[in-house]
């Protein structure tokens, strides 16, 4: 079985992460792109939607076990290619939403934030930045995301306390813009962006570029450490 599933539901496809907790490794950041290829490839109106397959994770992050085994020789560059994930995520020609189905923690919230939308189940499911706790400060365009997303208050407090956050208390902080039963999460989440999908591909990323074009721009060279 793939690890993501693409498919079309009207104008919108849906993009199902099916890799467990979808911590972000080699192979899962490969056909995530290999996914995104497809939709950018496409004609007509779209838009895009990720979920998680499990009820429990949306994504959990950085794949820190591989990075530190298997995939410790390329740990450095692919730190890289993640930050340009999330970078092509942000930038995206079509209009985006995470369906957060579950736990989205460190770079799985980060891949959550690079959405236009996002839609959070409300009985479970924990939104979180825990880098201050594991010890890994964020690369310069992730943190120029965070506060892309969130208000002051609130990204000074995601960041420095590390808090786990349920989905009705991230609706109350503007984290997400849709807290809802578990079984609506898609829908809501398809709702938020199908209307929008007729949008020209040109215009919409070139308004998302200027909006965050500090998070942007850091993101998609890669910038891993701050100057």
């Amino acid at each position: 079985m793939s690890i993501v599933d693409l498919k079309k539901e009207g104008d919108v496809f849906i993009l199902t992460m099916r890799s467990g907790e979808n911590r972000f490794n080699r192979t899962f950041i490969d056909a995530m792109n290999d996914a995104l290829d497809t939709v950018e490839k496409s004609e007509g109106p779209a838009a895009l939607v990720t979920i998680g397959a499990e009820d429990k994770y949306y994504s959990n992050g950085l794949d820190l076990d591989w990075m530190m085994g298997d995939g410790m020789a390329q740990a450095p560059e692919f730190i890289k290619s993640a930050l340009k994930f999330l970078g092509r995520v942000m930038a995206f020609p079509v209009p985006t939403a995470a369906a957060m189905n579950g736990h989205s923690f460190a770079a799985g919230a980060l891949l959550a934030l690079a959405h236009d939308f996002r839609v959070m189940r409300a009985d479970r499911g924990f939104f979180c930045l825990p880098e201050v706790d594991i010890n890994i400060p964020f690369a310069p365009g992730m943190t120029a995301l965070i506060k892309s997303r969130l208000t002051p208050t609130v990204f000074r407090d995601v960041i420095l306390t590390g808090v786990r956050i349920g989905g009705v208390q991230a609706k109350e902080l503007g984290i997400v813009d849709e807290a809802v039963p578990a079984d609506d999460v898609l829908a809501r989440a398809i709702a938020c962006v199908a209307p929008l999908a007729g949008k020209n591909r040109y215009t919409f990323q070139a308004l998302k570029r200027g909006m965050y074009a500090e998070a942007v721009a850091l993101l998609e060279a890669g910038v891993t450490n701050a100057p």
